[in-house]
């Protein structure tokens, strides 16, 4: 019998570390880093850190829900990046670095926007939470030396690495 596994879209920043901190759950089947949410085909890691594309880094990550819900994603997701700081996480700046959800289907895009309202609720951030909740458009791949970078080169100096 085959897994039935699902994708969920998340930007928060470096890629790298958003990749390293979804790929040690239980559950989570495969991560990929890649470039989303923008207007151009096929974009490099060059031209997105322009800004001028529109892409964000974003990570692409492939879970089974009987093992992880959408809902405890959504959890680490918000443990892991400042939700209320616009296009801007640690020393990284520009939109490419933004807090973004991008769901895959109605109840994704419902789980999002509950959990920003109660997170908001919640009494834990003074300031609010900018985290844009959009429709998933086209993942591109980022370049091979992009992928499971952390990992693969032993480091753990990201911000974003729990």
């Amino acid at each position: 019998m085959e897994k039935k596994l699902e994708v969920a879209t998340f930007a928060a920043g470096c890629f790298w570390g958003v990749e390293e901190a979804f790929r040690k759950l239980p559950g989570v089947h495969d991560t990929e880093v890649g470039y989303t949410g923008g207007k151009k085909k096929e974009p490099a890691y060059e031209e997105v850190c322009t800004g001028k594309t529109g892409h964000a880094e974003s990570v692409r990550v492939e879970f089974d829900p009987k093992k992880i819900s959408y809902a405890k994603l959504l959890e680490e997701f918000f443990s892991m990046h400042d939700p209320t700081s616009r296009n801007r996480q640690g020393l990284d700046i520009g939109a490419q670095y933004r807090s973004a959800i991008f769901f895959h289907s109605k109840e994704q895009e419902k789980g999002a926007k509950r959990a920003i309202g109660a997170l908001g609720k919640s009494g834990k951030y003074w300031l609010p939470i900018v985290t844009e909740v959009v429709p998933a458009g086209e993942f591109w791949p980022a370049e091979e030396y992009h992928q499971k970078y952390l990992m693969n080169n032993f480091q753990r100096n990201c911000s974003v690495v729990k």
